[in-house]
């Protein structure tokens, strides 16, 4: 059988089918092309009529065996064989594809006694299994067999007309396909058959470099177009980090005024500390009306106090719910106050002076610089902070659950987040005796929690709500004066709360906090 070309040579489908269709009276390109009958020829072949004594892809005839029994007055003449025996031509793929397409074509065209016995059984496959699975047995005999393949050749060349005259007369027109001309040529068997079918070999390889070329170019042309995107998007990216690097230049202006303008406060709050201290016996007889004056609102609450629990026993039917919230917000402020006055009799309870004036005034000024600079080390984050807020009378703490935990520990799952939270605020509850609300996203209770610590209340926002709405009604639904303490690092919620007259707080004061724990 004829031997196969590297696979370099063989050329891309599409270029292969333009030229055959310019050769006219060839088969279509998929019989020559189609992945099944290139696996079929090349794999080893089925019995379809008993052993051919060859194996697939060796045979080889010398070209004088056409001379062994005359050609008939309607098959051409085998020009070529009269030059003696010489090996087989290495052929092209496509070549050798088509070759066994066209024998496999015409078996059924000739007699049954002109059949060679391993072929008989083939000629009667359905025309797309015959040179699929006859591959190899057409091959063999092809090579073998010079009488047979006479006949076929005159089948073929009967078929292809004025293309195969010209192929007889040993001529390639030029726009013929290379592979039918070459094809055509080897069963034909002219006299210059064998560079016929070099230059459908050379042919062949042109179109696969064509194909090569026309891939690189395409290739080269897409990595351009990408390279165009890739700098459009470094454009975008520049003229970002533009927008943002001003952005941050007008943002530390501002910071530097509030610098400058905190310095200047702290300056005059120096100022106004040292005139305090000189004018402290006059302050106490202030603080003496004071106490009075406090004593009186007092009384006055007590009043309203009075008149709120009237009022809502006047109500108490109707308006259940409403009544417990008027009640705990009334019974915070009162106890808010009463801790306050409690606080500010401690304050008013002055022990017999045994030091002059002049000593205090001294130790103000030792003691100015360290706490001006205890001062400004306090910030947003700063866990010492979140302790003075939480050492106010009855304060409370709302925690934004998830803002915190994504915050500090996010590469844990969610329940190991809510779990590692809620008992930490449960050790600042124990600590402190504050009130500690935290708060998570949710349409409903979530299934599985531990028990809460005592102290610490865990509640998750409704279906159509947020965590950040349910933390603005728990500060609204808080009484005025109240210390309450907001940590998120959501600026939203932030300044949300600080107009209802909250302490908004980032998340890192309470993750430092929690780690100091």
């Amino acid at each position: 059988m004829p031997r196969v070309e590297p696979s370099h040579d063989r050329p891309a489908p599409e270029a292969a089918d333009t030229t055959r269709a310019q050769g006219g009276g060839s088969e279509p390109a998929a019989d020559r092309t189609a992945p099944e009958s290139a696996g079929a020829v090349t794999g080893p072949a089925p019995e379809v009529g008993g052993p051919t004594g060859e194996p697939e892809g060796s045979g080889s005839v010398p070209e004088s065996a056409g001379t062994a029994t005359g050609p008939r007055p309607d098959e051409p003449g085998p020009a070529s064989d009269e030059a003696g025996p010489q090996s087989e031509p290495t052929l092209p793929e496509p070549v050798r594809q088509r070759i066994i397409n066209l024998a496999a074509a015409a078996l059924p065209t000739l007699p049954g006694d002109e059949l060679p016995a391993p072929l008989r059984r083939i000629a009667k496959f359905a025309p797309n299994r015959r040179a699929r699975l006859g591959a190899a047995p057409i091959a063999t005999q092809l090579a073998s067999d010079p009488l047979f393949r006479q006949r076929v050749a005159s089948r073929v060349l009967a078929e292809a007309g004025a293309l195969g005259a010209a192929v007889v007369s040993g001529s390639s027109p030029a726009a013929a396909d290379p592979v039918e001309v070459a094809a055509l040529a080897y069963l034909a068997r002219p006299a210059n058959w064998r560079e016929l079918i070099e230059d459908a070999g050379a042919a062949v390889r042109a179109e696969v470099d064509s194909a090569v070329v026309a891939e690189l170019v395409r290739e080269a042309e897409q990595r351009a177009a990408r390279a165009e995107h890739d700098r459009a998007v470094a454009k975008v990216e520049a003229d970002k980090l533009r927008d943002e690097v001003a952005r941050l230049r007008e943002e530390i202006g501002q910071l530097r005024e509030e610098v400058r303008v905190l310095g200047r406060s702290l300056r005059e709050a120096q100022a106004r500390e040292r005139r305090a201290n000189e004018l402290l016996a006059t302050e106490k007889g202030r603080a003496a009306r004071a106490a009075a004056d406090h004593e009186a609102e007092l009384r006055r609450m007590r009043a309203r106090l009075a008149e709120a629990e009237a009022a809502a026993g006047a109500v108490r039917q109707t308006a259940k719910e409403a009544r417990s919230v008027d009640d705990a917000r009334l019974w915070l402020l009162l106890e808010t106050i009463g801790r306050a006055a409690l606080g500010l009799r401690r304050e008013l309870a002055l022990d017999p002076a045994d030091r002059l004036p002049a000593d205090y005034v001294a130790d103000a000024f030792a003691e100015q610089p360290a706490a001006a600079n205890a001062a400004r080390g306090l910030d947003a984050d700063d866990p010492a902070r979140l302790d003075q807020l939480l050492a106010l009378p009855r304060a409370h703490l709302i925690v934004d659950g998830y803002n915190v935990t994504k915050r500090g520990f996010g590469e844990m799952s969610l329940e190991q987040q809510r779990k590692r939270l809620i008992t930490g605020l449960g050790g600042i509850a124990a600590q402190t005796g504050d009130e500690v609300t935290v708060v998570f996203d949710g349409a409903e209770r979530m299934h599985g929690l531990p028990p809460a610590p005592r102290g610490v209340r865990v509640l998750f926002s409704r279906k159509g709500e947020t965590a950040d709405d349910l933390i603005r009604r728990l500060v609204r639904a808080e009484p005025a004066g109240r210390p309450i303490v907001v940590v998120s690092s959501d600026r939203e919620v932030a300044d949300g709360v600080r107009r209802h007259g909250a302490y908004p707080l980032g998340a890192d004061a309470l993750l430092r906090r929690l780690a100091r724990a």
